[in-house]
């Protein structure tokens, strides 16, 4: 992209970075207040002009994106900053911006539809979740102009009918009882919880009404939700999903356990597969139940569970239902100390139901802990000590690969609760490659708990000598320096120059490297000017040579997975994202920042950062409108 300023810009750009190095010359007694005031007013006003000109040279650029999804999320959030500049502009922009994301999004439909062509064959259909554009622009058209986003939702809406009628003419998907939403329906539970968590609670409900009689993670998550906002429309929604269970012959134990997340353990959605196998899915840390749940809903819905768990199961060679005879034994296994607790009539009945299936479920699953069946519904014993827990594991294990496992989950279990015995355990697992993944996994655990115990050794520690990726060591050095900033500033300095020896020993052509620097320069910035630059131009040169780097990573993941658990940890890392350096950079020095962004080679970062600039001259500028006067 080629950014074109006329002379007088680039000439005001100049003053103005001149302006931030220099103090300005003294002024003859005689001068005025309103003189002397007027120098940093034209200086912020030539600011705004280049800003300007930065965002619409952008969203023309933009137009020939080859990324129909960059293409309409830089043009919306070019409109986004340009609102209170230039409303009419902005809307263009953002036409132009929704014009892209439906194109976008058709692609997206398209190559779904085209996954599960190949997938429905072969058993379960397991998509990989694609982005959403029209929603992105939806909600920053929302924000500013409320009847240009009614448009734009009317379009939504429409398309995600057809969408969803599409999906289900093609498949014959019974609804009712999948993990996940059909692709249409999943678009509009989406939209409809940004729209809620943004506090548009009436348009949420709107939109999300007409998918609401489904049962699967993305309505009970929603559900769960709007509980939070608006509990009595919540409850009604649920009461009426409920009904539509009980008449329904499709309903089986999946659909029993997905509509107890809402009363029992909300954000946390568990189901079991035919094998007896465990689905999970939780969106929020810890779980608790809902507030003052009334009772008679409560037992509105053990009534209904009940009477579906206790229909006959067909025989194992015609069992068709999701959960097949295993899975309905895990499900009623699960919510049996529910009905003991407020509905023991039944309870009995259950376990009875129970004995019938037993035939068909392997021992292990019968007799054998298994968190799937107690998270959430059975607290847990904190009387007992977790490792005379695992001691009665072990002594019931008969081989070294059952030893080596469960070990490996005792590890991981007690590093992410801040326990260093966890770490001890990793050397007692025999499996070489086994007990490398989880000592990885583990000393990451370690540098995340002493960040959130606020202990900037610790976390050094664990960068230096732990199992980590460079990526990690990078985060896990910069957070320390953070958390030393205000304290101890000389320590916070040598702590960002080992993120930065960190970030060099990463592969030259590897997107991490430049996204370590981003991190080292962010950081930087509050006590170093001159490396601050230097770091942000290695970057940059790092940001060019590799493929993956959008300037928008901003989060780091690690993954382990055995035969009895998988655990994924997600970590934010707000520095490794391009908008913290650049604008800073541009309150630094606007005409050097300019010239920083347009050497990124790739759209993407390039887009990322120009908008950043931009966004810190403007935002400023507001803040400055708001300050009210002698402030």
């Amino acid at each position: 992209m080629c950014l074109v300023f006329t002379p007088s810009l680039i000439v005001s750009a100049q003053v103005n970075s001149d302006v931030h190095k220099q103090s300005p010359p003294a002024k003859a007694k005689s001068t005025s207040k309103t003189s002397k005031s007027s120098e940093p007013d034209a200086i912020v006003a030539q600011r705004r002009v280049v800003a300007v000109s930065l965002l619409t040279t952008l969203a023309d650029e933009a137009r020939s994106f080859r990324d129909q999804t960059r293409r309409a999320r830089v043009q919306a959030q070019a409109a986004d900053a340009l609102w209170e500049v230039d409303e009419e502009r902005s809307r263009d922009l953002f036409r132009r911006a929704w014009e892209a994301a439906e194109l976008a999004d058709s692609e997206t439909a398209k190559q779904q539809l085209e996954d599960l062509r190949k997938q429905s064959a072969s058993g379960p259909v397991v998509l990989r979740a694609r982005p959403e554009v029209r929603n992105d622009v939806l909600r920053l058209v929302a924000r500013r102009d409320a009847k240009l986003g009614e448009e734009f939702l009317k379009d939504l809406s429409e398309a995600s009918e057809r969408e969803a009628n599409e999906a289900a003419a093609e498949f014959r998907r019974n609804s009712l009882n999948t993990f996940n939403a059909t692709a249409g329906a999943a678009r509009r539970l989406r939209l409809a919880r940004q729209l809620l968590d943004d506090g548009d609670v009436e348009r949420a409900i709107r939109f999300a009404d007409p998918v609401l009689n489904q049962v699967n993670v993305d309505s009970i998550f929603f559900l769960s939700a709007l509980r939070t906002k608006n509990s009595g429309a919540a409850d009604a929604f649920f009461i009426s999903l409920l009904e539509r269970v009980a008449h329904s012959p499709a309903a089986d134990a999946n659909s029993v356990a997905g509509l107890s997340s809402y009363l029992f353990t909300p954000f946390l959605y568990v189901t079991f597969q035919a094998d007896g196998g465990s689905n999970a899915q939780q969106q929020r840390a810890g779980i608790s139940p809902p507030a003052d749940v009334p009772p008679r809903l409560r037992d509105s819905f053990l009534r209904v569970a009940a009477m579906i768990l206790l229909r006959p199961s067909p025989p194992p060679d015609q069992d068709q239902t999701t959960a097949g005879r295993a899975g309905k034994y895990m499900v009623i296994k699960r919510l049996l100390p529910l009905f003991e607790q407020y509905a023991p009539q039944s309870a009995a009945d259950l376990r009875t139901q129970m004995a019938a299936l037993t035939a068909d479920v392997p021992e292990r699953l019968r007799t054998g802990e298994n968190r799937a069946v107690t998270r959430g519904i059975v607290p847990e014993d904190t009387s007992v000590d977790p490792r005379q827990r695992m001691q009665e594991r072990l002594d019931r294990a008969r081989t070294s690969e059952e030893r080596d496992i469960i070990y490996a989950d005792y590890a991981v279990a007690l590093a992410g609760n801040g326990d260093n015995y966890g770490r001890e355990l990793v050397d007692k697992i025999e499996d070489t490659e086994l007990r490398k993944r989880v000592r990885a996994h583990t000393d990451f655990q370690w540098a995340q708990s002493a960040i959130r115990n606020k202990d900037a050794e610790e976390a050094a520690r664990a960068a230096k000598n732990g199992e980590l990726t460079g990526i990690q060591r990078v985060w896990a050095y910069t957070r320390a320096a953070r958390l030393l900033m205000n304290s101890d500033r000389s320590r916070a300095t040598q702590l960002l120059e080992d993120a930065g020896t960190e970030a060099r020993r990463i592969g030259s052509s590897d997107s991490d490297r430049a996204r370590a620097l981003v991190a080292v320069a962010t950081v930087l910035a509050e006590v170093d000017r001159v490396r601050t630059w230097e770091t942000v131009a290695e970057a940059v040169k790092a940001a060019n040579s590799s493929e993956g780097f959008t300037g928008e990573d901003s989060s780091l993941s690690a993954r382990i997975q055995t035969k009895q658990m998988v655990e994924v940890t997600n970590v934010a890392a707000e520095d490794f994202d391009l908008v913290g350096a650049f604008k800073w950079m541009a309150r630094d020095d606007l005409l050097r920042s300019i010239e920083q962004a347009k050497g990124f080679t790739g759209e993407t970062p390039r887009a990322v950062a120009i908008l950043a600039i931009a966004r810190a001259v403007l935002e400023n500028k507001s803040r400055e409108d708001r300050t009210p006067p002698g402030q």
